[in-house]
C-alpha cells in the first residue's frame, strides 16, 4: 500500500510540473513588489532611496546589529583608555584579538553594505534624465550618498587601514577582487568624498529632515579627517587644510549645559554637526536586523552598556577608568555628569536617556560629531600648522569656559595661560582636554592611535588603565589596527591580513 501511495503521489507531481510547463501563464508573473527597473521615476523614489542609506546606520548603532547588544560600542569604545570593563573582552585588553571575531565581521560588512547602498543611488543619480524638478534637490542627494559613503571610508581606514576602496556598483566577479588599499588611499577617498559633499550639500534643511548631512557635517568631518592624516603623514599641509574647512563651518555654537549633549530630549541643537537619528516605528523589532528585504528590525540606538541595562543579560557593563576619574578636577562640572566617581558608571547617555518602547533600544542620538570636538581638532591643526599658539590655547579655552559656565560663579577648569608658548605642553592641554570633554564617546581610539603615529604618547600596556582580569596584551603597531575578517580574506584573494596577525 505504501509503495502504491508513493507511485502515486510521484505521478501526481510530474503532472503538475507538466501543467506547469505547458501554461506560461503560470510561470510568467509580473513581480509582486516594485523592481529596480521600475524605480527611480519619481523624486520621492530618490528621496526613499538615500533614506535607506541613512537606515544602515542602524547596524552600529542598534540593539541587535546580527551579533547581539551593540557592534559599534565593543569596538569603538572599549579600546582606549576612557572606558574600560570587568569582562575579558578583546577590544578591551587586545589579547586574543582574531579575524575571526563575529564584530570585526559585522562591523566590516555593515560598512561596505551602506558603501554599496551609496554606489547604487550615486550611479542612478548620474543616470537619471528629468527626474529632478525640485531645484538643487538632485545635488544635495548626491551630497548626502558622498558624505555617507565617507564616513564609513573614514572609519574602515581608521579601523582596518587598508580595505578595497569601491566606488562604483558591483556589476561582474571581477568586481568581487578589488584589489586592497595602501597607505592612506582609503582616507584620501574618504577626504575627496567629503570635499565634494560639502560643495553639494545645503546649509540647512527643514525641520521635517532635521538631522540629515549638511555643509556643515561634511565641512567638519573633511577637517576632522585632514588632520587625522596630518597626525599619520606629518603634512602641515593637511593641518592647514582642515583649517581652511573649519573657517567653512557657519552656525554653530557650544551650548549652555554639556549634558544637552548626550540628551534625547535635546537632540540636534546647535552644537551638533552630524548624529544618528535614532527613532522607534510600528513593529519595531530589537532582534532582527534593519534590511531592505525585510525591514521590521529596529532603528533605535543602545546605551545598555553604559546603564548596565537587562538587556546585556549578565555581560559587564562599560564603566569610566580610574585614569578618566583622576583626569577631572574635582570641581569640573563635567565630572559628575560623565561619570559616578566611586563606582565608575558611566552617566553620559544615561542620565536624559529615553527607552523605545520595546523596553531595550532607546531614541537617544548617538552624537557623531559635534562642536566641541571641532574647537579642539582646530586647536590642534592651529597648532600643528605653525599658527598662533595663543590662538589655539584660546579655542581650548572656549570649551572650558562653557564647562565652568554651568555653575553659577564657577571656576574650574580655569582658562589656560594664552602666553604659553611651548608647543609640547599645548599639545598635552589639547590632548587632555579631548579626554576630559569627548570621554565615553567613541572618539577616544582614533585619537590614542594617530597622536602615537605622530609622536606625542607612546601606547603600551603601562598606558591603559584596564579594570578587567586579563592582563592588557598590547602590542604596537600590530594593535594600532584590527585584523580584517578572515571571512573577507577568504573571499577576495587580493586582501591581506594586517600584520602579525
Amino acid at each position: 500500500m505504501y509503495k502504491i501511495i508513493k507511485i502515486s503521489g510521484l505521478i501526481t507531481m510530474l503532472l503538475l510540473l507538466f501543467s506547469i510547463s505547458c501554461n506560461r501563464d503560470l510561470i510568467d508573473l509580473q513581480p509582486s513588489n516594485e523592481t529596480e527597473a521600475s524605480y527611480f521615476k519619481k523624486e520621492t523614489e530618490f528621496t526613499k532611496a538615500i533614506v535607506g542609506i541613512y537606515a544602515k546606520l542602524t547596524d552600529f548603532y542598534n540593539y541587535n546589529a546580527r551579533d547581539g547588544r551593540s557592534t559599534l560600542m565593543q569596538i569603538t569604545f572599549l579600546p582606549g583608555d576612557d572606558i574600560t570593563t570587568t569582562a575579558d573582552d578583546p577590544f578591551e585588553h587586545f589579547a586574543g584579538l582574531q579575524a575571526s571575531n563575529g564584530k570585526l565581521g559585522n562591523y566590516y560588512k555593515s560598512s561596505y553594505e551602506l558603501i554599496t547602498r551609496s554606489n547604487i543611488v550615486l550611479d542612478k543619480i548620474e543616470a537619471e534624465n528629468g527626474v529632478y524638478s525640485t531645484p538643487n534637490l538632485k545635488n544635495y542627494h548626491k551630497g548626502e550618498a558622498l558624505f555617507l559613503r565617507g564616513l564609513m571610508f573614514y572609519n574602515l581606514w581608521n579601523y582596518f587601514g587598508k580595505p578595497p576602496i569601491i566606488l562604483k556598483r558591483l556589476t561582474s566577479s571581477e568586481d568581487w577582487t578589488n584589489p586592497e588599499s595602501q597607505g592612506t588611499q582609503m582616507l584620501d577617498q574618504a577626504i575627496a568624498d567629503f570635499t565634494e559633499a560639502a560643495s553639494l550639500l545645503p546649509d540647512a534643511w527643514p525641520a521635517s529632515d532635521l538631522g540629515r548631512a549638511t555643509k556643515n557635517s561634511a565641512n567638519g568631518m573633511l577637517g576632522k579627517s585632514l588632520v587625522v592624516r596630518g597626525s599619520h603623514t606629518n603634512t602641515p599641509a593637511d593641518y592647514t587644510a582642515a583649517l581652511s574647512a573649519f573657517n567653512a563651518l557657519s552656525g554653530l555654537a557650544l551650548v549652555p549645559e554639556f549634558d544637552d549633549n548626550n540628551s534625547a530630549f535635546t537632540e540636534n541643537n546647535a552644537e551638533s554637526l552630524f548624529e544618528f537619528q535614532a527613532s522607534q516605528s510600528p513593529g519595531d523589532n530589537i532582534w532582527l536586523p534593519n534590511e531592505f528585504d525585510a525591514a521590521i528590525g529596529t532603528i533605535s540606538s543602545f546605551w545598555g552598556y553604559y546603564d548596565n541595562h537587562w538587556s546585556l543579560f549578565g555581560a559587564s557593563p562599560h564603566i569610566g577608568t580610574q585614569k578618566l576619574a583622576d583626569a577631572f578636577e574635582a570641581d569640573d562640572p563635567r565630572r559628575d555628569r560623565t561619570l559616578d566617581v566611586a563606582s565608575k558608571a558611566i552617566r553620559k547617555y544615561v542620565t536624559h536617556n529615553q527607552f523605545a518602547p520595546n523596553g531595550a533600544g532607546s531614541v537617544n542620538n548617538p552624537r557623531i560629531l559635534r562642536y566641541a570636538d571641532v574647537l579642539l581638532l582646530k586647536a590642534e591643526a592651529v597648532l600643528q600648522s605653525g599658527g598662533s599658539t595663543a590662538d589655539a590655547i584660546g579655542l581650548i579655552n572656549e570649551v572650558r569656559k562653557r564647562a565652568r559656565d554651568m555653575v553659577s560663579g564657577g571656576t574650574v577648569p580655569a582658562d589656560y595661560t594664552t602666553a604659553e608658548t611651548d608647543k609640547a605642553t599645548i599639545m598635552d592641554w589639547i590632548m587632555n582636554e579631548r579626554l576630559l570633554e569627548l570621554a565615553g564617546e567613541g572618539q577616544r581610539w582614533i585619537d590614542l592611535k594617530r597622536w602615537h603615529v605622530a609622536g606625542y604618547i607612546t601606547l603600551n600596556n603601562a598606558f591603559f588603565s584596564p579594570a578587567n582580569t586579563q592582563a592588557m596584551s598590547f602590542q604596537a603597531p600590530k594593535h594600532l589596527l584590527m585584523p580584517i575578517p578572515i571571512d573577507e580574506i577568504d573571499k577576495n584573494p587580493n586582501v591581506t591580513q594586517n600584520p602579525d596577525y
